[in-house]
Order: C-alpha cells, then structure tokens, then sequence
C-alpha cells in the first residue's frame, strides 16, 4: 500500500454571485515510502492548491474539496482539525513557496524552530535551542547561534527560505510535501538544498512530493512525474521514460522549450503558444486544445481517458499523442484526421 494515495481530487473555490472555479479537476496519484514523486506543470495548473488540500490548509469557506486522500490508510481530507494539527509538523511536512509570507514577521527565527520542537519532539531550553542550531547549520546558514535570535527580515531571501526548510526537517516527518523549495536560492545553494532532501529520503525513508516547474530539479531529484494542466494530470511516467518519450503534446512541449546546449549556436527556442488561460473545460473536451498543434476534432468528444500509448506504466491523456519512432499509434476516426 502507497504511504499517499490521492485518489480524484477535487478543489473548487466559490463566491456568491461568480462562477465557481475548479482549480483541482481530479488529481489522483500515489507516493510510496522512500520515493520522490514530482508534480510538474506552469503556474496555475492546480499543483500548490493540490499541496495546500492534502496539508488541510486551504479556508473553511468558499471551497469545495473532494475525492480522497489516503495517507498510511487514513483519508487526510477527512480529518478533524485537532488530528490534522497533529499531524503537520510530526508525520506531514511542508516547505512554502513564499518564505516572506510563511514566517511571522515579529518573533525570532529560533522561537519558530524551537516550536516544532516543543510540540512534536517534547524538547525544551537548552537543548531545544541547540537541536534548533543544527537545523539551521544542516541547511546552509552560517553562524546558526546568532541567526536563531535574529527575525525574518534581517535575513536574506535565500535564508528565510532555509529556515522554512529547516522547521519542515526538524521532526523527520513520514511524507515531506516541497512547494518550489528552491525557487528564491542561487544554483549552489539550490544544490545543497536538493541533496539535503535526497539524504533525508535516502537515510529516513521520507516520502517527498516535490512541486515544481523546474524541470532540471526534476530530472535530478524525482522517480515519477505526474504532469499538471488545468488541474488534471495529462501524463504520468518515470523521470527516465517521461525525458526519453514524452506523449502527451503539452509535456513534449515543455521538454522542447528548454535550452540545450548540444544544439548549434542561434538554434531558435520552441515555446508553448497562448496561455494557461487559452483553455476550454474539461467537460468539453481537452483543456490544451486551443494550444495544441496536434489538435484533432477527437479532442472536443469530452475529457480524454489517462491511456498506456506505447509503454506500460507510461500514462498519456491525449486522443492524438506524440509517438515514438516505430510505436503504432491510438486509431484515429476519420472526423478526427
């Protein structure tokens, strides 16, 4: 059984006298014990709400949130608020995106360490604050006894992030939820950091899901990769077969708008056009289809299946996928060629 088993999840935000919004469309995935699953798409597909549902931290009002989430048998979106209380901190963990709005501008960076200490390890004075030290001296800042009385603005961005890294790891939690967590460090920090994670799910056999859209992270740090747009996973694959045979148009799209240095001098990029707001609904059809080369009348007959096209294990949501060369593709009606 998976440590995480996100099984059709749903988030949709509401307002009186507006649309409702469905920001998660019916995400499901699994994350097992000691594996790095990543969640990889641009912004506004759906992943930090994602991430935000399975912690409970969305607002009591104005959202709807469905399906199921199993973690160690127990449906997370279930629970009373006291037991997800307990939870976060101690066996789920978080490291934000935004560390500027994640910590409290008005206390100390060691009275919000040595918190999580004190409420999930027991851990008090002395000792609390010498744990709290090595958090910080673990994840790269430098001289951890004076950052700990210092506050959030007297440090740098790259080190508030750290702190927020360090408060996450402080209790070696069973699943480690990453939201950009490298997004305000420079690449030698960044590295440190993405070793940190790899150590600690190799040593403790954390499961870490890691949500990003830096691709680079994703071939270094993840085993699979699910693909986001428009709050539905359009491809599922592990890191080395999604790089080698990306299916659906959007993740091969992505792929191909990287640089790369073994092309010639002035080889022009390859972008996705339009935007993330160049979409239809689910419900009539293939969101990425006024975006989609590949496009097809097929795409408008309602919400693509999640198929195998060529691979076992590699799952595409596309009427029309990119094959490999020598694959047999899907068979394709004549309204759709």
């Amino acid at each position: 059984m998976p440590l995480l088993s996100v099984d059709e999840l749903t988030v949709t935000f509401t307002g009186r006298g507006r649309r409702d919004v469905q920001a998660v469309a019916g995400v499901s995935f699994d994350v097992d014990q000691g594996q790095v699953v990543g969640l990889v798409g641009e912004s506004g597909c759906g992943k930090s709400v994602t991430s935000l549902a399975l912690m409970g931290l969305l607002p009591q009002r104005g959202v709807r949130v469905g399906g199921r989430a199993a973690f160690d048998g127990t449906d997370l979106l279930g629970l009373p608020a006291a037991r997800m209380r307990d939870l976060r901190g101690s066996q789920l963990a978080m490291i934000f995106q935004d560390p500027l709005s994640s910590l409290n501008p008005v206390v100390p960076i060691g009275v919000q360490v040595t918190e999580i200490l004190r409420r999930h390890r027991g851990m008090k004075g002395e000792a609390a604050r010498k744990e709290a030290a090595d958090l910080l001296d673990r994840v790269g800042i430098p001289d951890p006894a004076r950052r700990l009385k210092e506050y959030p603005h007297q440090l740098s961005g790259g080190m508030r992030q750290r702190a927020l890294i360090a408060m996450a790891v402080a209790c070696a939690p069973r699943l480690l939820i990453a939201d950009e967590p490298t997004t305000a460090l420079d690449v030698t920090i960044q590295a440190q950091i993405l070793e940190l994670l790899k150590d600690l799910v190799d040593q403790e056999g954390t499961a870490l899901l890691m949500i990003t859209h830096d691709l680079g992270v994703v071939a270094g740090l993840c085993d699979q990769v699910n693909v986001l747009y428009a709050g539905k996973a359009v491809e599922s694959a592990a890191r080395r077969e999604l790089f080698a045979r990306p299916t659906h148009p959007y993740a091969h799209g992505l792929l191909g708008s990287i640089p790369r240095l073994d092309l010639p001098r002035g080889e022009p990029l390859r972008p996705i056009r339009g935007s993330i707001n160049d979409r239809i609904d689910w419900a009539d059809g293939c969101a990425f289809a006024p975006r989609c080369d590949r496009y097809t009348l097929e795409c408008l007959s309602g919400t693509p299946a999640l198929t195998e096209p060529h691979t076992p294990g590699h799952q595409a949501r596309c009427v029309n996928p990119v094959m490999p060369e020598g694959a047999i593709g899907p068979e394709r009606t004549e309204a759709g060629r």
